[in-house]
């Protein structure tokens, strides 16, 4: 358990004075609710938030209806796994790249044009769906496309995080990006199933365009965010030192290798409209796309404890596991309302691990390397994915749909207990005494009385 948790205060059994109780409450949902000290004391955090979770919850309808018509056109698991394999490669090139320019331009200008790139992409898919006869190729087109894009949005974005935030409110702050994502992420996949199956598909991808339109609303009012000083041109070299930073950095490797491992090995998205078919539950699909981020929901709303904790290497590692089991689990259930449950539990393992992950890189990255570094991170939280989706569509085409789900989850759990036992920096981390931590902290509160 969290640490946090075990430092809640129960009530005591004697008589009390009456103030005591309500001490002991207000500490208790202290340590549940979510830390807004980062909404309070910025007023872009509060925009760049909004933004965020308004196309969040447009791109989640997205992200149940293109699979959904690819299955309707295509009846093949493994052309909805294919989406994975035309993403990969954009992502990763744009991905480094898009770290460069984060570093070495200015932040908000790449966040607002990809923003506007995206909702093209949306319209495109709408139009595409309005046809008579709606082609496949084009749903192929837009996934790289739009992951091109969001590969170059995210590290401007992740490095843009740091700048507006107060160092100590990191973790706060990745509790509540954490809230706003898993919010849209809820939302939409539910609302998604059933305009789906009783509106059709243009409706939902008429929502996401809408979405992109509101979210470009709130990015153009927020401040510009200008390249570091020392920051380096855009170049394959800038690139390399940016790779050598985080080669230098085990603690910053554990955690890119090891989300990589379970995204790689357990990530069931592509499965689950045959999911839904196998169980005879067609109705539950936008709720099994959904399943994830509730689990992920829930974390984010009791997310108090999370700036209690400080061994934020070992809730890494403990949490990676934990969504392996959890989908394996899933694999071998018959009952819906159980792999419902289970999903459920596998996001709140994921939210856990995303928490302490992104604590871990905005709390001691040096902010000239932090757009490179970002690119880095971008590649091991979302490439993982993407090979899931191939993995998963393909290796059920193979052996069976169930095969694929649990020995994907049990492969996961094996492979982050393996790497826990070869990256002891990993395990050993804390948040009070690394040096790259202890540094950044006494940088930040040097700039501090300057921006004053």
């Amino acid at each position: 358990m969290p640490r946090g948790v075990a430092h809640c205060h129960c009530p005591s059994s004697k008589a009390v004075a009456p103030a005591l109780p309500s001490v002991e409450h207000a500490e208790v949902t202290s340590v549940l609710l979510p830390d807004l000290a980062p909404w309070r004391a910025s007023v872009d955090f509060r925009r760049l938030w909004k933004s965020g979770l308004i196309s969040n919850f447009g791109s989640f309808l997205t992200l149940v209806a293109l699979p959904v018509q690819l299955k309707d056109l295509t009846e093949s698991t493994a052309a909805v796994g294919a989406i994975g394999a035309v993403e990969l490669l954009p992502l990763i090139v744009c991905g480094l790249y898009g770290g460069a320019l984060a570093d070495a331009l200015d932040k908000r200008g790449l966040i607002l044009w990809t923003e506007a790139g995206q909702g093209l992409l949306s319209a495109v898919l709408l139009l595409n769906a309005l046809l008579p006869s709606p082609a496949s190729w084009p749903l192929y087109a837009v996934a790289a496309l739009s992951s091109a894009l969001g590969a170059v949005q995210r590290p401007a974005l992740d490095s843009l995080w740091p700048r507006i935030v107060a160092h100590d409110d990191m973790p706060a702050a990745a509790s509540l990006n954490s809230l706003r994502w898993t919010v849209g992420g809820v939302a939409g996949p539910a609302l998604a199933g059933v305009v789906v199956a009783y509106a059709g598909l243009g409706w939902a991808y008429a929502a996401d365009v809408l979405t992109f339109a509101v979210s470009l609303a709130y990015i153009v009012r927020i401040a510009a965010s200008p390249a570091a000083h020392e920051a380096a041109k855009p170049s394959l070299r800038a690139i390399a030192e940016g790779a050598r930073y985080a080669w230098s950095r085990k603690e910053l490797l554990g955690t890119y290798v090891v989300d990589l491992a379970a995204m790689s090995l357990a990530m069931p998205l592509a499965v689950l409209p045959f999911l839904a078919d196998a169980l005879d539950a067609d109705w539950a699909l936008g709720l099994m796309y959904a399943s994830i981020p509730a689990g992920a929901l829930l974390v984010s709303l009791t997310s108090g404890w999370a700036s209690r904790v400080h061994r934020h290497g070992l809730m890494v590692v403990l949490a990676a596991a934990g969504w392996g089991l959890s989908i394996a689990a899933v694999g071998l259930t018959r009952q819906v309302w159980l792999v419902l449950l289970l999903l459920t539990v596998a996001g709140g393992f994921d939210m856990v691990s995303g928490i302490f992950r992104s604590a871990m890189w905005n709390q001691t990255i040096p902010d000239e390397l932090r757009g490179r570094l970002a690119g880095i991170e971008l590649l091991s939280y979302s490439v993982g994915p993407q090979l899931g989706q191939v993995r998963a569509g393909g290796l059920a085409a193979w052996t069976g749909l169930r095969t694929s789900i649990a020995c994907g989850g049990l492969a996961c759990a094996g492979a982050v207990g393996l790497l826990a036992l070869c990256l002891p920096g990993l395990m050993t981390y804390d948040a009070r005494t690394n040096a790259h931590a202890v540094r950044m902290r006494e940088r930040r509160a040097e700039a501090a009385p300057a921006k004053a």
